[in-house]
């Protein structure tokens, strides 16, 4: 019997499995679209015709994203937004609409998260992950609905979740609340909406690396490698494979798929031993000495 080598490396960045011109005419917001796996997935509903819409708080994060779009070759622009505050939302969708049209596509991809163990997290840490990720994807997905309600149009929204929603995340009990919430609310909404023609569906990534990684992750990376023995696929993801399932998702392809998350990590997190590790608690895990008050 051969050695295992994992799963196939996908075609490389450029190619697509739709048509060319997909989304000719269409409108995608992509929050925190200016870094990491929301400029990989803008990338690609640019490939396919789009015009992007990219938001962030932070300028060098906007021009990242400008430059990374009209690199490709799509129209974009950059809105500076707070998805915490539904006026900053509002202003956002006014200019996206007035230089583009109604966007047909969301993809709320922007979030919060730094793993900390939860006796040491401070309540302004639980708020501020809460606020950007649930709440912040929240007064977007409701911003967008109710201006296509208004009109009577269909559109598609994408939420970026976690599997941890599924499964707990030690470590990181904020963000994990956070994911859960969202996937019920992809769930919820997709029921609510449906009959007006908008879908909802989640998006969850596994293990790609990027730049906007936070730095435990990161240290993990520099410890393995591209042939990652962690993972089933015996690899990591490539951006461009998480930029085709969004694609694919809001597509016209894909109109009958809605309150569904898809995962796309390469089974990693359906992953199980036969026999279970020793326990190693999360304060151990994170060099952390006795927690003391």
């Amino acid at each position: 019997m051969p050695e295992p080598t994992g799963l196939p490396h996908p075609p490389d960045v450029g190619a697509s499995a739709l048509p060319a011109g997909t989304y000719d005419g269409v409108t995608v917001v992509v929050t925190g679209g200016g870094t990491g796996l929301g400029k990989g997935i803008a990338a690609e509903f640019a490939r396919l015709g789009a015009s992007i819409v990219i938001t962030s708080r932070k300028d060098e994060h906007l021009q990242a994203g400008k430059e990374a779009m009209e690199a490709i070759g799509a129209p974009v622009l950059t809105v500076p937004c707070d998805i915490r505050e539904p006026d900053s939302i509002a202003a956002c969708f006014d200019a996206a609409t007035e230089a583009f049209g109604l966007p047909q596509v969301l993809v709320n991809n922007a979030a919060a998260n730094f793993p900390v163990p939860a006796e040491d997290m401070s309540p302004n840490a639980w708020r501020t992950v809460i606020d950007i990720t649930l709440n912040g994807t929240f007064f977007m997905t409701r911003e967008f609905g109710r201006r296509h309600l208004e009109a009577a149009t269909p559109g598609s929204i994408i939420n970026v979740g976690a599997s941890y929603a599924w499964t707990g995340g030690p470590g990181f009990a904020h963000s994990a609340a956070a994911k859960a919430g969202i996937k019920n609310m992809t769930e919820t909404l997709a029921v609510e909406w449906g009959p007006y023609g908008i879908q909802v569906n989640g998006l969850v990534p596994g293990l790609f690396p990027h730049e906007d990684m936070t730095a435990d992750i990161q240290g993990n990376l520099e410890r393995t490698n591209d042939k990652d023995v962690c993972q089933p696929a015996l690899r990591v993801g490539q951006r461009q494979e998480l930029g085709w399932a969004a694609t694919f998702l809001a597509s016209p392809y894909a109109r009958f798929i809605s309150g569904h998350t898809l995962v796309v990590d390469g089974a990693n997190w359906q992953r199980r031993l036969l026999t279970n590790p020793p326990v190693v608690t999360v304060r151990d895990q994170m060099g952390k000495g006795p927690f003391e008050l």
